[in-house]
C-alpha cells in the first residue's frame, strides 16, 4: 500500500491546492483523475470557512485540474441536499450558476464573498473589550451569516447552500472537463469488514443517537411515518473510498475521458426505503439491551423519546415543558442568591442542545422528496455485466436489513468511535 500511496499536504481553500511550487509542475504530468472529497459537512458552520471550503475549494481544484495535462475525469463528491427542501422527484441534474430554490434572482457568489469580507471588517473596526470578545463574535456571527444567506435563498442550512454553490461554480467553469458529480444522501457507517460501524466525525442521524443515549432528549420532531434516505458502504473499499467506493470507482471506470457531465443521486429512497419509525425503533432496542452504567456501577435508566408529527404541537410542549420552568428557575435563582445556579445551567443547556437539533434536522425529518437514481442504475447494470465486478462494486441498497443494520451495526458504531 505504501507504494501505491504518496500524501501530499494542501488545503483546497488556496490556489493549486496548497501545494507547494516544487512539486506542483510533476503533478500536473502525471494525475489523470481527481476526486475531490473535500468538505466542511457543520449544517451550522461559519458562513466564510463555508465558502472557502464547499465552494472556492470546489474552484480550485477545478482550477487545478484544468493544468493536469492527460487528465481524464474530475470527479466531485457533493450532496443529494442541495435541492433544498423540494417535493416529488427529484432529478439528477446539474444546477446552474445563480439558480435559487424560491425564485429570487439575486444570488451572486462574489456578492456573497465580498458580503463576508465587508462584515468581517466592521465587526474589526467596532469596539470590543479585547481581541478574544472580537474573535468570539466574529464566530458567532459568521454562523449565524451562514445560517441567514442560505434560507434567503431557499436552502435550510450553510452547509448544503454552500455545497449547492460549489456545484454552481463547477458547471459554469468546467469547460471540457469530463465531470462526474456524486451527490450521496445521509451517510452511515460501515456495513461489513474492516471495521463494521466505523465513521469518521459526527453525522446528521448521529447527533440524535448521541443525545438520546446521554439522556438529553426527551422529545423531538419528527414523522415516524416518513422515509428517511440513507446510504452506507456496503463492500469494504479501500482508501476515501470507505463510505460509498462502489459507485466512486464505478463511475471512474465508466466515464473517463468523456467529455460530459454526470449527476449521480446515491440514495436509497426509492430502491429500499426505511421509515424514521424503523429507526426509532433500532435505537429503543439497543438502548434498551444496552443501558448507560454510572460511576457507581449503577445502570441509568432512560426514557423513550417522545416524538411530535407537528411543529405545533411540539412548541406546546417546549413552552409548558422547559419554557415556563426556566423562567421561574431563573427568578428563583435571582431571589436565593444564585443558589439554584447550577441546575437552571443544566436545564439552559438541554433546552439549547434540543432547539437547535430541531432547527438544523428537522425539516429532514419531513422531507417530501424521493431522489431520482436512474443514472446510478443504469450505471450499476453495467457493472452487474461481469460477476467480478459486480461483487467488488456492490452498492445496490436492496442488499440491507436496515432494521438489523442500525441495531447491530451502525448504532453501536456511534456508541463505540463517536461517544466521547
Amino acid at each position: 500500500m505504501e507504494e501505491k500511496i504518496s500524501p501530499i499536504a494542501g488545503d483546497v481553500i488556496y490556489e493549486n491546492l496548497g501545494i507547494e511550487c516544487s512539486q506542483v509542475d510533476n503533478l500536473f504530468d502525471q494525475i489523470d483523475i481527481i476526486v475531490n472529497n473535500a468538505a466542511t459537512t457543520n449544517f451550522y458552520e461559519r458562513y466564510d470557512v463555508s465558502l472557502d471550503v464547499n465552494t472556492l475549494g470546489a474552484k480550485h481544484v477545478l482550477e487545478f485540474t484544468k493544468k493536469c495535462v492527460n487528465l481524464k475525469m474530475l470527479l466531485h463528491v457533493s450532496t443529494a441536499y442541495v435541492a433544498g427542501l423540494q417535493e416529488g422527484l427529484i432529478q439528477e441534474k446539474p444546477l446552474k450558476m445563480g439558480e435559487t430554490l424560491n425564485g429570487s434572482t439575486s444570488l451572486d457568489i462574489e456578492s456573497e464573498i465580498r458580503l463576508v469580507e465587508e462584515t468581517k471588517k466592521a465587526l474589526h473596526l467596532s469596539e470590543t473589550d479585547s481581541l478574544k470578545n472580537t474573535g468570539k463574535l466574529e464566530r458567532t456571527v459568521m454562523k449565524e451569516l451562514g445560517i441567514k444567506r442560505a434560507r434567503k435563498f431557499g436552502w435550510p442550512n450553510t452547509y448544503v447552500f454552500t455545497k449547492a454553490l460549489g456545484e454552481m461554480v463547477l458547471d459554469h467553469m468546467r469547460g471540457d472537463v469530463p465531470l462526474v458529480i456524486i451527490r450521496p444522501t445521509i451517510i452511515t457507517s460501515l456495513h461489513k469488514d474492516p471495521l463494521p460501524g466505523w465513521m469518521e466525525g459526527i453525522r446528521t442521524i448521529d447527533s440524535f443517537l448521541l443525545g438520546y443515549e446521554k439522556g438529553n432528549l426527551s422529545c423531538y420532531l419528527a414523522d415516524l411515518n416518513e422515509i428517511m434516505d440513507v446510504e452506507t458502504n456496503k463492500k469494504n473499499m479501500n482508501a476515501d473510498s470507505r463510505r460509498y467506493g462502489g459507485e466512486l470507482i464505478a463511475a471512474i471506470v465508466m466515464h473517463s475521458g468523456e467529455n460530459t457531465e454526470t449527476i449521480y443521486h446515491v440514495s436509497s429512497s426509492l430502491r429500499n426505503p426505511i421509515l424514521f419509525r424503523t429507526f426509532e425503533q433500532s435505537g429503543y432496542r439497543y438502548f434498551r439491551e444496552n443501558p448507560r452504567v454510572g460511576k457507581n456501577g449503577k445502570t441509568i435508566g432512560f426514557k423513550r423519546v417522545h416524538f411530535f408529527n407537528t411543529i405545533g404541537g411540539f412548541k406546546a410542549y417546549m413552552t409548558l415543558r422547559y419554557n415556563l420552568p426556566l423562567e421561574a428557575l431563573h427568578m428563583v435563582n435571582l431571589l436565593s442568591c444564585g443558589r439554584f445556579t447550577q441546575s437552571y445551567k443544566e436545564l439552559s443547556q438541554r433546552f439549547r442542545f434540543i432547539m437547535l437539533l430541531v432547527d438544523l434536522y428537522a425539516p429532514y425529518s419531513f422531507f417530501k422528496g424521493r431522489f431520482d437514481d436512474m443514472n446510478l442504475q443504469k450505471l450499476r447494470l453495467e457493472i452487474e455485466k461481469d460477476p467480478t465486478d459486480a461483487e467488488i462494486f456492490c452498492f445496490d441498497p436492496k442488499i440491507l436489513d436496515w432494521s438489523n443494520y442500525f441495531h447491530q451495526t451502525h448504532i453501536p458504531g456511534v456508541m463505540k468511535f463517536l461517544r466521547k
